[in-house]
């Protein structure tokens, strides 16, 4: 048994089959899947899925890479998301520098106000989630993660953080361990190129991760440029298994013990 900690099951990908991809989680073994918010209406689409299947939790908030469109608060209408019995956690949250707005013709001015509403909105989700005695799926990509860390630390001990599709160094890693949050690792670490992510998998504890599969991206080896789906956490925990040196049954044991801890009510 394994879990999906981190799908985006409401995207327009599945919405032909989602029943079907569904059941072939369950065939596969994988019991749980979580469902993660990209905007506010991404998070109620969320919500409405784990509502119809009894296998899917949601998360609720709002993607830096949409920190533009977002309200200038959006506290409110996450405070009541997050009432919801089938929320497990807020997110995703956090920085996102890989395409910032000079890269697509704009000023340094247009990348700082940018940084500055991605900023804003991350406080106010992970203020949230303290609030509602949740954990944050944390979204860090580009040279963010000095600025990531910066902005949790006032939040250590209150919330802690799930660093989603983790690639950074061991180091990096030891540092997100060291405040009480948690790395997860996706189908990235089948791959070739990704030499780094499987170093810094053999150095994080067994307890201490998560196993996803951001789907519909980064389908793993031998599925690599299909679709992804939640089944594919197969084919991640079989690479993961290896890289560590495990059984399959010890690192569901690990993996699944661990998510439960973090996100609310995977065990119901």
């Amino acid at each position: 048994m394994f879990f999906d900690t981190h799908a985006h099951l409401d995207f327009p990908d599945f919405q032909s089959d989602l029943p079907l991809i569904v059941e072939r989680a369950r065939a596969a073994g994988i019991s749980r899947i979580v469902s993660i918010g990209t905007d506010l209406d991404s998070s109620a689409r969320a919500i409405a899925l784990a509502e119809r299947f009894p296998d899917v939790r949601a998360v609720v908030g709002w993607h830096p890479g949409h920190a533009l469109e977002a309200p200038d608060d959006i506290r409110p209408q996450l405070r009541e998301m997050a009432k919801h019995p089938k929320v497990a956690a807020v997110g995703e949250t956090g920085l996102d520098y890989y395409r910032l707005p000079s890269g697509k013709g704009g000023t340094a001015e247009d990348d700082a106000r940018y940084k500055a509403k991605q900023a804003v909105i991350f406080r106010q989700q992970l203020e949230v989630a303290a609030e509602a005695g949740l954990n944050c799926v944390i979204h860090q990509r580009g040279d963010c993660f000095a600025d990531t860390m910066e902005i949790m630390r006032p939040f250590v001990g209150k919330v802690r953080g799930v660093f989603h599709c983790f690639v950074g160094t061991p180091d990096q890693m030891r540092t997100v361990l060291e405040t009480g949050s948690l790395v997860s690792f996706t189908g990235i670490l089948t791959f070739k190129t990704a030499m780094e992510v499987r170093e810094t998998l053999a150095a994080t504890p067994l307890d201490k991760l998560m196993l996803e599969t951001d789907c519909p991206f980064l389908a793993p080896v031998p599925y690599r440029g299909k679709r992804c789906e939640p089944a594919y956490v197969r084919d991640i925990a079989e690479a993961v298994a290896l890289a560590k040196g495990c059984s399959l049954e010890e690192l569901s044991r690990a993996t699944c013990a661990t998510a439960r801890g973090f996100f609310r009510g995977l065990e119901e």
